[in-house]
C-alpha cells in the first residue's frame, strides 16, 4: 500500500510539474475584435512566429490606442504577413509585403479619429509586420502600432475557436 500510494504522489507530482510547465508556456487569448474570423487562441509564449501564422502582441501605448483599449490594452492577435528584411510599401491606400497586396487603409477610425499610415521599408530584425484582411483592423498598417518587434511580442498564436 505505501508503495503504491509513493507511485501515486510521485506521478502527480510529475503531472502537475508538466502542466505547470505548459502553463508557463501557453496562454489563452480571447480576441474582442472582429478583425479574424477566430474569437480564441492558444499562445505559444516567446516563439517567433512564421510568415502566415497568427500573431499575439501587446498593441503599445500609442494614445489612439490608450483612447480606443484603454490604459492597459488588452493583447491583439493579427497575422504575421512580413517578415524580417521583407519590403512594405503602398501605392495609394493597398498596402503591400514583397509587392503583394494584404491590406487597404482607412484615413479614420469608424469614430472619425485620423489614422496615420504606418511604416514603409525593410522590416527590422526581430520584427514582423502583422495585419488583418478585414477592412477595419488595427494593425501594423497604422503608425499607433507599426512593426511589432520582439519587445512587444507575445508569441505565436493558433486559433481553436
Amino acid at each position: 500500500m505505501r508503495i503504491a500510494s509513493g507511485a501515486l504522489l510521485a506521478m502527480s507530482c510529475i503531472v502537475l510539474g508538466a502542466l505547470s510547465d505548459w502553463c508557463s508556456h501557453h496562454v489563452l487569448l480571447i480576441n474582442a475584435s472582429q478583425s479574424l474570423p477566430n474569437w480564441a487562441f492558444l499562445v505559444e509564449r516567446g516563439r517567433f512566429p512564421s510568415r502566415g501564422d497568427y500573431v499575439a502582441f501587446a498593441p503599445g501605448r500609442d494614445p489612439l490606442v490608450r483612447r480606443h483599449f484603454g490604459e492597459q490594452p488588452p493583447a491583439f492577435v493579427k497575422i504575421a504577413y512580413g517578415m524580417p528584411g521583407d519590403r512594405v510599401d503602398r501605392a495609394g491606400s493597398v498596402v503591400r509585403v514583397n509587392g503583394r497586396t494584404i491590406a487597404r487603409l482607412k484615413p479614420r477610425t469608424r469614430q472619425g479619429e485620423a489614422l496615420v499610415p504606418g511604416p514603409l521599408g525593410t522590416v527590422p530584425q526581430g520584427c514582423v509586420f502583422a495585419a488583418s484582411p478585414h477592412r477595419d483592423g488595427f494593425d501594423s498598417r497604422y503608425a499607433a502600432i507599426g512593426f511589432v518587434c520582439r519587445d512587444r511580442l507575445i508569441g505565436r498564436a493558433e486559433a481553436i475557436l
